[in-house]
């Protein structure tokens, strides 16, 4: 069959696009592909659940403008599909003298973002907001919230295929091809054919961009996965909301955090290590081909030997417990090893230029007849809708 526009990815900027085509354009058909049986099995359904207000991001970025806007879309749409959500405010805390630069610099671009209500708070205020935590200064965000990102994907596939939109799972691309005007898509189930294409497969965006027209800018997305852990029922009580530290300038991370879940429970974490294969959530999850194509990449390596001793720092936290707790201990000094317990994995889809450096972006390349999203880690959850609406005017704009 022909579409219109066919998405390939179906986690929440795939499914997000493809709501704000069929909302744009009633007429069109446009089909969503997913490797999976199911939607929203990766970046989607493995966050933290964080809903982000802007406050990182370099003014005037993708990010900056994607995720502010994003934040008031995505609050108005749980809002009217009745989807839970909570707005709990979260403290950034400097735990040493040396990062209170970094503390001001902070306040400042979220006073650029347009973030509301953000202040610095001082030690003595912190406990205010959270009483077990410790620091030499903070910021209190208010707009930060908490959402289940996964039940968010869902409402959007639903009204997709309400609007008229069709999904198709356990459709893994296998090749792409062009015809005379036309673009065919074979996967592993049927072969398709449609006028444009968007690729939102995130950790495999590179790989489906690569497929059609060999479209390869200078960038690889290199697996990185974080590993939480979960506080205790009995001892959750440490954490009110959300308690982040003050990020390291130098890499795209939030460092480890503490997160209260929408679904209950507290998780602390994720550390940041290079995963041995694109979808590998656990530590023995290995794929040669995958592990070589990222460790021979120039830009990896070069950041490899930068900051080999931040990386083996992640390491160390990833094997060891008890790393990862004295981490935790700076922000929470009462945090014990016994008050944790394994939790889950998520691997974030990080894209790397060649010269060794991790974009702190949103990335979008097009070409004739496509729209590639090549790099769209967090906050693209909290981004998505007005991802979809950047993403389908390009898209649009080929049909």
């Amino acid at each position: 069959m022909q579409y219109d526009i066919t998405i390939i990815g179906g986690g929440i900027v795939g499914l997000a696009t493809g709501m704000k085509l069929k909302t744009q354009r009633p007429d069109l058909s446009v089909l969503i592909l997913e490797k999976e049986a199911a939607l929203a099995q990766h970046q989607t359904g493995n966050n933290s659940g964080v809903i982000h207000s802007g406050l990182y991001y370099k003014p005037g970025s993708l990010k900056a403008k994607n995720c502010i806007d994003g934040y008031k879309q995505l609050v108005a749409f749980c809002e009217r599909q009745d989807i839970p959500f909570e707005i709990t405010g979260k403290v950034v805390v400097a735990t040493e003298k040396n990062q209170l630069p970094q503390l001001q610099m902070l306040l400042d671009r979220g006073i650029q973002n347009g973030l509301t209500g953000i202040r610095s708070i001082t030690s003595e205020e912190l406990k205010e907001y959270e009483p077990y935590c410790r620091g030499m200064g903070a910021l209190y965000v208010p707009q930060t919230g908490i959402v289940d990102y996964r039940a968010v994907a869902l409402a959007y596939a639903r009204e997709f295929e309400l609007l008229g939109g069709v999904i198709l799972t356990s459709h893994k691309v296998l090749n792409i091809n062009d015809l005379k005007g036309v673009i065919r898509i074979i996967t592993s189930t049927s072969e398709i054919q449609t006028k444009t294409l968007v690729n939102c497969a995130g950790l495999y965006a590179d790989k489906i961009a690569a497929l059609h027209k060999g479209v390869a800018p200078d960038l690889r997305i290199i697996p990185f996965r974080g590993e939480y852990y979960k506080i205790k029922k009995e001892r959750q009580y440490l954490v009110r909301n959300l308690i982040y530290p003050v990020p390291d300038p130098n890499f795209p991370f939030l460092g480890v955090h503490f997160t209260r879940m929408m679904k209950g429970g507290v998780e602390a974490g994720p550390n940041a290590v290079l995963a041995f294969k694109k979808e590998g959530y656990r530590k023995s999850d290995f794929n040669l081909r995958e592990f070589y194509e990222s460790v021979s990449w120039p830009g990896l390596q070069k950041v490899a030997a930068k900051y080999w001793k931040t990386g083996m720092g992640e390491y160390q936290r990833s094997f060891s417990k008890k790393a990862f707790t004295k981490a935790l201990q700076a922000l929470l000094p009462d945090i014990q090893e016994t008050d944790l317990e394994a939790g889950g994995a998520g691997v974030r889809a990080q894209a790397c230029d060649k010269y060794g450096g991790l974009l702190d972006d949103f990335a979008i390349y097009e070409t004739e007849q496509a729209v590639h999203v090549l790099n769209a880690p967090s906050p693209a959850a909290t981004s998505a809708l007005s991802i979809g609406d950047k993403v389908a005017s390009m898209a649009l704009s080929k049909s």
